[in-house]
């Protein structure tokens, strides 16, 4: 039986993962086992092999690379407000412990003659762009972060790309585009108020809106995330050509735009409770990520996101809104 590591499985996006894997499994893979790792979880968390730990304590991921599983995703981090705020934090969680953990499985790698290469899935992001971006932003455009949590994640990228070239891992780096809407309570992340926008009026709650409605930004639903990771587990790596690093479609649109698919779907007293209130920190950094893509790889590797932001508003009201009356 083959086994599967989820790091930052306690998170939204690697619960989604889970939950995924244990309804939809991965085509073509056979019977297999999942074990998460994170800092903790929530009381409703999915999966039977749940463990609680630190990667920053490089020790454990050197654990956790003994078991040799066969796919791993890597999705712990910290999030952008947050790595832009902490400078030290940022830095030594979102890029040590991966070197330290890719260390490890490369020593696990010359332990087994060779034998061992896992596949390793890396969550990046769009934030390793940076302006002055051309109308949409294609396969071929430059990293040039301008934020520290986008440099963490190139960085990472750079690193996943050698090991794997080297043939220690068989790794790739799927930049994400903003995961929207995500369920629960807002977090650190910079982006957060593109969720809460649409979360909190869904839920009866007033929301802040902290820039501009012309903003324009590049979204995909968690359950996009999920199925962009289950794909990348199984999908042929030789077709990337040795360019580990992939542009995931989404939907670009504005503010506004979200702003009138919610209307659309709730009507004029759920879109009231949203509360324009600039913030000036949010503003800046968000000022400075990519508007759009043409993701022409990923698209002809498979991958798929939604089309319509209302699209993307039906996924959070069918997988996690708790009181579906609308």
């Amino acid at each position: 039986m083959k086994r599967i590591l989820i790091l930052g499985g306690g998170g939204m996006v690697g619960q989604k993962l889970a939950k995924r894997l244990e309804t939809q499994g991965l085509p073509g893979f056979g019977d297999f086992r999942v074990t998460l790792h994170d800092l903790g979880y929530g009381p409703d968390a999915v999966g039977d092999d749940k463990r609680v730990g630190d990667l920053s304590v490089l020790a454990e991921g050197a654990a956790l690379a003994a078991e040799r599983f066969d796919v791993i995703f890597y999705l712990a981090s910290i999030v952008s407000g947050e790595a832009e705020t902490n400078f030290d934090l940022g830095w030594q969680t979102n890029l040590t412990p991966l070197w330290a953990f890719l260390e490890a499985l490369r020593a696990q790698h010359r332990a087994s003659g060779g034998e061992y290469v896992p596949r390793v899935v890396f969550t990046s992001s769009i934030a390793v762009f940076g302006g002055p971006y051309p109308e949409k932003i294609g396969d071929e455009f430059l990293t040039s972060p301008q934020t520290s949590y986008g440099a963490q994640k190139a960085a990472c990228e750079l690193m996943i790309q050698d090991y794997s070239r080297k043939g220690f891992i068989d790794g790739m780096s799927l930049r994400l585009p903003t995961i929207c809407v995500r369920p629960g309570k807002a977090n650190l992340a910079a982006s957060s108020f593109f969720s809460g926008i649409i979360r909190e009026p869904l839920n009866g709650l007033e929301a802040v809106l902290p820039v501009e409605d012309t903003v324009r930004h590049w979204h995909a639903s968690p359950r996009s995330a999920a199925g962009f990771l289950a794909h990348a587990a199984v999908l042929d790596s030789d077709r990337l050509e040795g360019r580990r690093a992939l542009n995931l479609p989404g939907l670009s649109c504005t503010v506004a735009e979200q702003i009138e698919a919610l209307r659309d779907v709730a009507g004029n007293n759920v879109v009231a409770l949203i509360k324009p209130q600039r913030d000036e920190a949010v503003a800046r950094i968000v000022s400075g990520w990519p508007r759009n893509f043409a993701p022409e790889r990923a698209l002809a590797l498979g991958f798929q996101a939604e089309e319509t932001f209302r699209e993307i508003i039906d996924v959070y009201i069918e997988d996690d809104l708790v009181d579906r009356k609308l």
